[in-house]
């Protein structure tokens, strides 16, 4: 089976190829969608064949992949930083407070690396995975294809502080959204708007709900911009005290499709977690056009979300000679040392 029922995994990727061809003037100098053109053309189909197989028992890992990607690049940009484990020589971002128990993914890419590595071995970087693996899970979940520019490298290091203080938080007003996506250089509402579309699809853990559904800001009240009906069906999926760890989608209409319907469901008073619903129900908020206009345009919103999502991917990356290619996304590379011993002969240790 390929990346669809309907489109083989070779028909797949001979279209992406072609398309990247056709791309490949629009990347940026440093980036180019056509990198591994030559030296590992397998590189979509052995990622979508991946995520096409752990669809069939885990629905939800489209949109994990998507948010390990999100996780990423807003720590130092997009550079498999989150996928490093604990070394001597740094703290994992895996756990930090954002990161912690809720990012999920990492054994998937874990499998994508070690055929990528069977197949073109020490050539592409787990950076350039995960970001390919987000295009084609929202390809695979009803989402736009768009042209994906390649040639990252991977960190050497990882920023455990940085992964607490530079990610979004799901109880954040709009102001201070805005301030996070502005910090690493999306500084345009639609940026915003449009990146948190992300959240048509998947789930999010009640702990991040309960808040909002029982003591909104200390009021012990529910939030006032929740839907009565919504509300109700929130409170019996995330009863108070209850299980933190419930998982709740976040679109309950349409729950593993990528498509508009998130934006139709925030006019509606029934966004999932606060960050969301802020985006429209903020008096006077510059994102409310861009609500209405994603809820009632599938074209307009794909357009919008490709064009953030290629300026999120190109958020400072590691090029040409900076970092590395890993070899094992969790660990970076063994360091080679050329020793001479007393005898002037020379190793590498």
């Amino acid at each position: 089976m390929g990346f669809s029922s309907s489109l083989s995994c070779s028909a797949m990727g001979a279209l992406i190829v072609g398309c990247l061809l056709l791309q490949a003037s629009n990347s940026n100098a440093q980036l180019r969608p056509d990198f591994y053109f030559r030296t590992c053309p397998p590189i979509f189909n052995i990622i979508g064949d991946t995520i096409v197989n752990e669809l069939r028992t885990d629905p939800r890992i489209a949109a994990s992949l998507l948010r390990l990607h999100f996780h990423d690049c807003f720590v130092r940009g997009c550079d498999a930083s989150i996928l490093l484990d604990n070394s001597t020589s740094f703290r994992t971002e895996k756990d930090a407070a954002p990161n912690k128990n809720s990012v999920r993914g990492f054994d998937v890419i874990d499998r994508m690396k070690a055929a990528i590595e069977r197949a073109c071995p020490r050539t592409v970087s787990c950076a350039d995975i995960i970001t390919i693996a987000s295009q084609i899970s929202v390809l695979l979940s009803g989402g736009p294809w768009w042209p994906v520019p390649l040639g990252r490298r991977d960190s050497v290091e990882a920023f455990f502080a940085l992964a607490n203080t530079a990610l979004p938080s799901p109880f954040s007003t709009l102001t201070q959204l805005k301030t996070a996506f502005s910090d690493v250089g999306l500084n345009r509402s639609s940026d915003l708007v449009a990146l948190s579309g992300g959240h048509t699809f998947g789930k999010a853990q009640c702990q991040f709900v309960t808040p909002r559904l029982y003591n909104f800001n200390g009021t012990n009240r529910p939030d006032p911009s929740l839907n009565p009906t919504y509300l109700v069906e929130l409170r019996r999926l995330c009863p108070q005290n209850g299980n933190g760890t419930v998982l709740v989608n976040f679109d309950s209409v349409t729950p593993t499709t990528f498509d508009r319907q998130y934006y139709t469901n925030l006019l509606n008073g029934k966004g999932l977690i606060q960050s969301d619903q802020v985006l429209f129900s903020t008096p006077g908020a510059d994102t409310i056009p861009l609500v209405n206009q994603y809820s009632s345009n599938t074209f307009v919103f794909f357009g919008a979300f490709v064009d953030a999502m290629i300026r999120m991917g190109n958020l400072k990356p590691l090029t040409g000679t900076q970092g590395e290619i890993r070899q094992n996304c969790r660990v970076v590379n063994p360091r080679i040392r050329v020793v001479e011993n007393d005898d002037g002969v020379v190793s590498s240790i």
